[in-house]
């Protein structure tokens, strides 16, 4: 689709978080005509340098064709969707297509659907892979669900925020893969905790095992990517703990709703809110590390070496 293309249809953003404010980013520099509103409009505001209109409420959005939304929680989304001053909020008024990336429960996500339909109004749930660094490195990655039809509609704009995305059929599965995404996310970094603990225990600088890790099969993007953290011991927010453990608990949730055991997501659970209870609320969700060198004896030091973070930049 070219630039002249993606004005086909004026685009309306809901959240400038990190996130968010980086997504609608890539659209306005893409081409794409876009109004924003942000409850608190300052955080906002810098989006109209590069050509967004900045407007006053959820409601001034009805008159968009495709209204994206990237809010904090479930309450925030059926707020800013349903409420007196939401998305829907004019009687005479609403948008062709919702399409929300916000990480959400599948019964709010279902809420939101069911008002939506009532409208006419056709929704995706869109939940996205990664934080605002991966979105300006174009990594993102993108999953939705909802009618397919609707879907080829914003397939470009999505396919706009990172590297693509997973189409995976109708209703809430969106939100299913998420949440499974998110599980491994906990688990994995837990287990990479432990081994480059027991590593660095045992001897091994922690920038020279995680450069092996990076380099073995076992590695990835993911890995890379969060090595610059466990080595110089950055925990400059990119997802908190207290996010961890919202998407665990949903995800544990699943599990007991769909008889599907899940003892490790359980167990890593536990760590994420003995966690939280150690101090760790605001900063990134990959201090799990200095939580579990703790609890080894183990005194950890930044090792204050540049270490490449998989998305073209040393840190």
């Amino acid at each position: 689709m070219t630039k002249a293309n993606l004005k086909d249809y004026r685009l309306g953003w809901v959240g400038t978080g990190r996130m968010g404010y980086a997504m609608a980013s890539r659209l306005l520099k893409s081409g794409c005509n876009v109004a924003v509103y942000n409850r608190t409009r300052s955080k906002a505001q810098p989006l109209a340098q590069i050509g967004a209109t900045i407007t006053d409420s959820a409601a001034d959005l009805a008159d968009r064709d495709i209204v994206f939304t990237m809010v904090s929680g479930p309450d925030d989304l059926i707020e800013v969707v349903t409420g007196g001053t939401g998305i829907l909020s004019r009687p005479n008024q609403v948008p062709k297509l919702l399409v929300d990336c916000s990480s959400v429960s599948t019964e709010a996500s279902a809420t939101v659907r069911e008002r939506a339909a009532a409208r006419g109004v056709a929704m995706l749930a869109a939940p996205v892979s990664g934080n605002a660094k991966v979105v300006k490195a174009g990594l993102l990655s993108v999953v939705a669900s909802g009618p397919e039809a609707q879907f080829k509609i914003a397939e470009p704009y999505l396919a706009l925020l990172g590297r693509g995305v997973s189409y995976v059929g109708e209703g809430e599965l969106a939100r299913m893969v998420k949440i499974c995404h998110n599980i491994l996310l906990g688990v994995v970094t837990q287990s990479l905790a432990e081994i480059t603990v027991l590593a660095e225990k045992g001897g091994v600088p922690r920038h020279a095992f995680l450069d092996f890790i990076n380099k073995s099969v076992m590695g990835s993007l993911f890995t890379k990517y969060k090595s610059p953290a466990f080595v110089n011991l950055d925990w400059t927010p990119t997802f908190t703990p207290y996010l961890l453990r919202k998407d665990l608990d949903l995800g544990l949730e699943a599990g007991r709703n769909l008889g599907v055991p899940q003892p490790l997501t359980a167990l890593t659970r536990e760590i994420v809110q003995s966690m939280i209870g150690n101090g760790y609320k605001d900063s990134d969700f990959g201090a799990l590390l200095e939580l579990e060198a703790k609890a080894a004896g183990l005194e950890l030091k930044s090792e204050n070496k540049m270490i490449d973070d998989g998305l073209g930049a040393k840190t």
